[in-house]
């Protein structure tokens, strides 16, 4: 990132006013990183033969040379002088390291964010990244696991341990609420009312949201709640507020209910391939094929924009095709039209 004072500031912005992740601000930050490293290189080199043979690059090759005369500017000079053609040719760069398509829209994403930040403060008059167009991204549909398969997963940790009884009751949660990981370790035992049968839950950008939980979720958290208050009461470090802790009493973390996630995966002869956050696909299009409207969908994933949650009317769409031409055969065959 160099010294830059005005990434320092934007990063800075994510997290504190707009409340941003850690991690999302930390991405951020090495994404423009990366293009700072673009922008000295381009100005130690002042070379865009290669960004000149790209889809992305520009026509007008006397501009592709016009960072040459910046090799004695520091970075911040770099980032407030950038114009449309500079972020073009940054562009070109990453389509020669084949970024993939997703990669290379979001590197444009956060450029596009930094400088509609710097506009809004006075940095810059305009933003260079505004008018170049989002790479087209290929379409891929959530995966998710048949009814039949999530049973099996859920019933494979045994509830006879309070180690098991945890990892039970956390994939319960994580189907019968559609929660985030991120969201489910951030639970603490007062999000759950038992009474009104719903969790609070914190979602991106500290957004609260209150999700219904299925009865046989709500037991499972009973059950281990029993076990761990009993293990709580031995060990004076137990963090008391924190719902689903590790074996030391602490915050478990999105990592180790992966690692948990793919041991009881093999013992279920499932796909080890699939993620916590399958469970998360798995209830929305469960909730969909069910006749849940899209909007209540929408509010129970915590998705901002109701075009995320339409990706799963795809899914459906699918689903319901192949179940009517099982029920259906003679009709999709050749002979029902000849």
């Amino acid at each position: 990132m160099g010294n830059s004072s005005v990434i320092q500031e934007f990063i800075n912005y994510l997290k504190f006013e707009k409340h941003f992740s850690a991690h999302t601000a930390k991405c951020y930050a090495a994404d423009l990183g990366q293009y700072c490293d673009f922008l000295t290189g381009q100005a130690n080199s002042g070379d865009a033969s290669e960004a000149s043979q790209n889809p992305w690059a520009v026509s007008d090759s006397s501009v592709a040379t016009q960072t040459q005369t910046q090799t004695e500017e520091n970075i911040e000079t770099l980032l407030l002088t950038a114009d449309i053609n500079v972020v073009r040719r940054f562009m070109a760069d990453l389509n020669t390291h084949a970024y993939s398509k997703s990669t290379t829209a979001r590197k444009l994403a956060t450029i596009r964010s930094f400088y509609k930040f710097l506009v809004k403060r006075n940095y810059v008059a305009g933003n260079p990244a505004m008018t170049i167009k989002t790479p087209k991204q290929d379409k891929k549909l959530p995966k998710f696991l048949e009814y039949e398969q999530v049973l099996r997963l859920l019933n494979t940790p045994p509830a006879n341990t309070w180690l098991g009884a945890r990892d039970r009751a956390m994939m319960e949660v994580l189907y019968s609420t559609g929660v985030r990981v991120s969201e489910l370790v951030a639970l603490n035992i007062d999000d759950v009312d038992f009474l009104g049968e719903v969790i609070h839950v914190r979602g991106k950008g500290k957004k609260e949201r209150i999700c219904p939980v299925g009865s046989t979720a709500l037991q499972s958290i009973q059950g281990y709640i029993e076990y761990r208050n009993r293990r709580m009461a031995s060990d004076s470090a137990f963090d008391s507020k924190v719902l689903f802790a590790n074996k030391h009493g602490k915050r478990m973390s999105a990592r180790s209910v992966r690692r948990k996630m793919d041991k009881y995966l093999i013992e279920a002869g499932l796909d080890p391939a699939i993620s916590p956050h399958t469970l998360r696909h798995s209830f929305a299009t469960h909730m969909l094929n069910n006749g849940a409207d899209l909007r209540s969908v929408q509010e129970l994933l915590g998705h901002q924009s109701l075009s995320t949650t339409q990706i799963y009317t795809h899914v459906t769409a699918g689903r319901m095709q192949e179940q009517y031409h099982l029920a259906h055969p003679l009709e999709t065959s050749p002979a029902a039209h000849g």
